[in-house]
């Protein structure tokens, strides 16, 4: 197996967040620019939402700039948004987090761009039934085009019912792109474990018997900022408590877990002295081949209902004989 390191993980893992993380940024009023400085000293005209006051909308698709809902690295973006313009202004959007609606402002900013809700977003594109915006990525109060690679579509709901005549549950599912795209990435992760991405399920991971237990750690609910749901996702993390152990230990790991469902160790994320470091692999070897293979039965991470190989990181304790 090729090897994977946990850095280059975690390198993904932050592109990610400032791939697609809505920003959350203070609307105190002051523009933000462009990195390259293009905008001319002519004042930005300001486009209106007027054809759309007192209209519901849904988002009905969240791509990259490619088209495609997936990253190569198996992130699906997911649309949520629903609103509704309330003038040029204001919206009442949905929180899907806190299942309720509230008031949020629009404020114009140049080319375009608007922050709404306290994300900033580019109006692309909209006819009468739909609203196409691209996401602007922020780094302090600068917008930098190039890192703003997300697009959402939305529909009116008058359109998605009465001319479309379906609902937004039905618009929303992956599209013959994302599939095809996926059934290459299952293929490669198979043929070449290095290649493994998250699954859009994760793997399961459950006790075959009382000398161990297993716990998944998640995003606390009062905490669901979408930097811990993205590592909820891209990076499942697992306490294992073994009992009876052969001697007291507490190690993390990374550990492949193939589209079989065969665990294979990865590597240590504990620091280790290098006089140390090929017994700790060999331990960590031992753990993963006799007490997780032993103990756990394993379902393979899948995404659109084709398994494949995923990364998960382990945290496991082994506590010796009768102190269990």
């Amino acid at each position: 197996m090729n090897k994977i390191t946990l850095t280059n993980i975690f390198y993904l893992f932050m592109l990610l967040v400032t791939a697609v993380t809505l920003n959350a940024c203070n609307s105190s009023g002051s523009s933000s620019h462009n990195k390259s400085n293009t905008d001319n000293n002519t004042e930005s005209v300001k486009p209106t939402f007027k054809q759309h006051w007192g209209k519901g909308f849904t988002e009905v698709r969240r791509t990259f700039k490619n088209g495609l809902s997936f990253s190569d690295y198996g992130y699906q973006l997911e649309p949520d948004w629903r609103l509704t313009f309330l003038s040029d202004d204001s919206v009442n959007i949905y929180n899907p987090a806190t299942k309720t609606w509230g008031h949020a402002p629009i404020l114009f900013d140049h080319d375009s761009i608007f922050n709404i809700a306290w994300s900033y977003l580019r109006l692309k594109k909209q006819t009468k039934d739909s609203i196409i915006f691209q996401v602007m990525k922020v780094e302090g109060r600068i917008l930098t085009r190039d890192q703003s690679i997300v697009y959402m579509t939305l529909y009116s709901n008058d359109y998605i019912k009465n001319v479309l005549h379906t609902n937004a549950e039905s618009l929303i599912h992956p599209s013959r792109k994302d599939t095809v795209f996926i059934q290459q990435l299952v293929k490669k992760a198979n043929a070449d474990t290095s290649k493994a991405f998250a699954g859009r399920q994760p793997a399961v991971l459950k006790p075959r018997n009382k000398l161990c237990t297993i716990n998944r750690e998640t995003t606390s609910a009062e905490n669901k900022k979408e930097s811990g749901l993205l590592a909820d996702y891209l990076l499942p993390e697992y306490d294992v408590v073994i009992k009876n152990a052969y001697e007291d230990f507490s190690y993390s790991f990374t550990v492949l877990v193939d589209a079989k469902g065969k665990l294979l160790f990865v590597r240590s994320i504990n620091f280790s002295f290098a006089e140390f470091e090929a017994q700790t692999i060999k331990t960590l070897h031992a753990i993963v081949d006799g007490y997780l293979t032993a103990y756990l039965d394993v379902a393979p991470a899948s995404t659109l209902g084709l398994p494949h190989s995923s990364i998960v990181i382990m945290h496991v304790k082994g506590i010796k004989g009768k102190k269990a």
